[in-house]
């Protein structure tokens, strides 16, 4: 015969406690993964933009490179082109990020992420 303990469902009580505070740490860990790499976008994006504007002297080729280059959505991208002295050029490209992973995403709000890039002008232009 079996005997009867007195933890039976205990487990299932702590599971119960327990399970979702680890559903809201995964959805954190995804939310922060998810900014990570749209960071890294940012940053590729920023250097593609750059060497456009280093080789080709048409002033919509930046945005073209970065556009094109980067899956990222324009209506919330932002590509500023300026001079940064001595035959260079900086190309500064900035991403508002919409955080949209359930309940996690609530909690931290729009990310805004930005990256540069400097390289040398080989046009004359």
């Amino acid at each position: 015969m079996r005997r009867r303990r007195e933890d039976d469902g205990q487990a299932t009580v702590e599971l119960a406690l327990v399970l979702p505070l680890v559903c809201l740490l995964f959805l954190a860990l995804v939310q922060v993964a998810e900014v990570v790499y749209t960071q890294l976008v940012v940053v590729h994006a920023a250097r593609e933009g750059v060497r456009a504007a280093a080789v080709d002297p048409n002033p919509a080729a930046p945005a073209a490179a970065v556009y094109g280059g980067a899956p990222l959505d324009p209506l919330r991208t932002d590509v500023v082109v300026t001079d940064a002295g001595a035959g260079r050029v900086r190309v500064q490209v900035r991403h508002e990020l919409a955080t949209d992973v359930p309940l996690i995403g609530a909690l931290m709000g729009d990310v805004d992420l930005s990256a540069s890039a400097v390289m040398r002008v080989e046009h004359d232009g």
